[in-house]
């Protein structure tokens, strides 16, 4: 199994919910964490996690529809070195139906779901490819396969970032670079409001995600994992 000892990881959508579990995964397999989200308090209590466990991990409070933050994250990422492993974790959507749509909606999901992953792997791969080492990988959603009513703009953007994970995993597997979407169901977060027709308990977990992100990661170098599905093992309706 591959070490993440030592290893620089940037988590975008960090401060709670699968980002949060990914960056505590990531904190105690040994990585250095950066750590992007929208809401300083948020990062900040998982910085005091991470810290309070004997970790290290930098907070970048960041809005990824805004081209200038995004830049300031990159800029601070740069202090910590090469970055080894991108996690494009945030992401956004509003449910509407199309003829009824909100065009700012729609651009800010695919800023967040699709422009501002590209925008980061375009960055920080070059090191990964000058160092013959890397992983770049991109949360997106059983929606991404499947598109639904009222949910154009959120499953467009799935789909792309499908897309765009084959066409990179294409374009940089021969240095070594692991490149991988991996697609959950609803996954119990807060982005999930409350339901009484929803047992939460059989949800997927945001852990079980991070796990996903693990196996990945640490898959020997002569595979790589470039697309997971992952559902909830029994119905959570009730």
């Amino acid at each position: 199994m591959i070490s993440l000892k030592g290893k620089v990881a940037l988590v975008t959508g960090a401060g709670r919910g699968i980002g949060k579990a990914i960056s505590l995964m990531l904190a105690q397999s040994g990585c250095r964490l950066i750590l992007a989200a929208r809401t300083r308090e948020q990062l900040e209590e998982v910085h005091r996690e991470i810290r309070g466990r004997g970790g290290e991990a930098l907070i970048v409070p960041t809005d990824l529809t805004r081209d200038e933050e995004i830049q300031r994250l990159i800029d601070t990422a740069q202090t910590w070195g090469a970055i080894d492993i991108l996690i494009n974790n945030a992401g956004w959507g509003k449910r509407a139906p199309v003829v009824k749509g909100n065009i700012d909606d729609w651009d800010r999901t695919f800023h967040v779901n699709l422009r501002a992953p590209m925008i980061l792997a375009k960055q920080f791969l070059p090191n990964m490819i000058a160092k013959g080492d890397g992983a770049v990988i991109n949360i997106g959603s059983v929606s991404g396969k499947t598109g639904e009513a009222n949910g154009a703009a959120y499953a467009a953007s799935k789909f792309g970032l499908i897309g765009f994970t084959q066409s990179l995993y294409e374009e940089v597997r021969e240095y070594g670079i692991k490149v991988a979407v991996i697609l959950p169901g609803y996954v119990n977060t807060p982005l999930i409001p409350p339901n009484r027709q929803i047992n939460r308990s059989k949800m997927i977990q945001a852990d079980d995600i991070a796990q996903a992100v693990h196996y990945v990661l640490t898959s020997p170098a002569t595979c790589c994992p470039v697309e997971i599905t992952v559902r909830p093992q029994r119905t959570p309706y009730r």
